[in-house]
This record gives C-alpha cells, sequence and structure tokens, in this order.
C-alpha cells in the first residue's frame, strides 16, 4: 500500500476511536468508580476486543474478495453509506456521556475479561470493521500484508484511546461529563464520518 492510504487509514481511525461508543462508557465507568488503575487492564481488554472482532471481520471479507471483486466492490459502497448514516446519527446526538461510576470491588483480571466481552460482542463493532476497512484495501495487491499493517495500526491506536479515555476519566472527571464537550467530539467526529463516506463515494464514481 501507499504513504498515503496508511496515513488515511491511522487518521481516520483516530477520530473514530475518540467518538464514544459502548466500550468508552465501560471504560469511564470504571475509571469514575475505581480510579487510575483501571486504565491498564481496560486498554488491554478493548485491544483484545478488537483484535477478535477484527479478525471475525476480516474472514468474511477475504471469503468476500475470493468470491467475487464485483461483490466486494458492492461492499465498498454499501459501507461508505453505511458511514455517512452513522455521521448523521452521530451529529444528531446529545452531549450526555451517560457514564455512571463502579464502585464495586473488581480484579484487573475481570475488568480486562469485562471490556474484552463488551468489544468483542458489540454487532455494531463487527458491522463497521466490515463498513470501514473494504474502503482502504486495494484489491489489486495481496491482502493479509494489507489487513496486517491495518490491524496493527487500529490496535495501537485503540490501546492509546482507552487508556488516555481511562486516565482523564480518573483525573479531570468534569471533561468526559461535561455535554458541551461530548457534543463537540460527536459532531465534529459525525462530520469527517459523514465526509468520509461522501469522498469515498466521489472516489468510486471517479473510478468508475
Amino acid at each position: 500500500m501507499t504513504l498515503e492510504t496508511w496515513l488515511a487509514f491511522a487518521a481516520a481511525s483516530a477520530v473514530l476511536l475518540v467518538i464514544p461508543g459502548p466500550t468508552i462508557l465501560l471504560v469511564v465507568s470504571y475509571a469514575l468508580g475505581q480510579g487510575w488503575r483501571t486504565a491498564l487492564p481496560m486498554a488491554i481488554g478493548v485491544a483484545l476486543g478488537d483484535f477478535t472482532a477484527m479478525s471475525l471481520s476480516l474472514l468474511g471479507l477475504g471469503a468476500l474478495l475470493a468470491a467475487s471483486a464485483t461483490l466486494f466492490t458492492a461492499l465498498k459502497w454499501i459501507g461508505a453509506a453505511y458511514l455517512v448514516w452513522l455521521g448523521i446519527k452521530l451529529w444528531r446526538a446529545g452531549g450526555a456521556l451517560d457514564a455512571r461510576p463502579r464502585t464495586d470491588a473488581t480484579s484487573a483480571l475481570r475488568m480486562l475479561g469485562h471490556a474484552w466481552l463488551v468489544t468483542a460482542l458489540n454487532p455494531k463493532g463487527l458491522t463497521f470493521f466490515i463498513a470501514f476497512l473494504p474502503q482502504f484495501i486495494d484489491p489489486r495487491l495481496a491482502l493479509l500484508p494489507q489487513v496486517s499493517v491495518f490491524a496493527a495500526t487500529f490496535l495501537i491506536l485503540a490501546f492509546a484511546n482507552v487508556l488516555t479515555y481511562a486516565l482523564i476519566a480518573s483525573r479531570a472527571r468534569r471533561v468526559v461529563q461535561s455535554p458541551r464537550t461530548m457534543r463537540v467530539i460527536n459532531r465534529t467526529g459525525g462530520s469527517l464520518l459523514i465526509g468520509a463516506g461522501v469522498a469515498t463515494v466521489a472516489l468510486r464514481a471517479g473510478q468508475a
């Protein structure tokens, strides 16, 4: 892949990871209730969960690409439409981050497992990977090297994102509990998702 493709994927992944979802709500809940000690096990659990969801998605994408390049191209169009829809939904979302502090005594291993389950079994996560990854995959190149680089990049960014959220929640609670801050994050992320989807459609039309 080209450096430009990798940079575009890394930038898009970083933006998308910042947008609050079920995983971030879980991380913030633990961090608000039990402090900074939750950061590392939660980050590891989320990274493992993302790896699981991404692996399942990639198996399906690999089979689809092997079966038909036309179907794979159609999936890219569907994925682009999904990104636009997701962006609109995020733009219209409120600013509240409904994360209640979890004060129950929980071991690091249990927190890790909880984060893994929530992340890996979230159907929205599986749908997202299927819609998102194909936008950056070149069917003319070998699939495994591409997805290996993308997977490693995404997992490193996911780990860093969760670690940052947990540390901020444990040290600066007003930031993650501020409706204004969350509204800005949602609307910025939503705008970028809509832009990514529209740009993808424009690129496909230009190549047609």
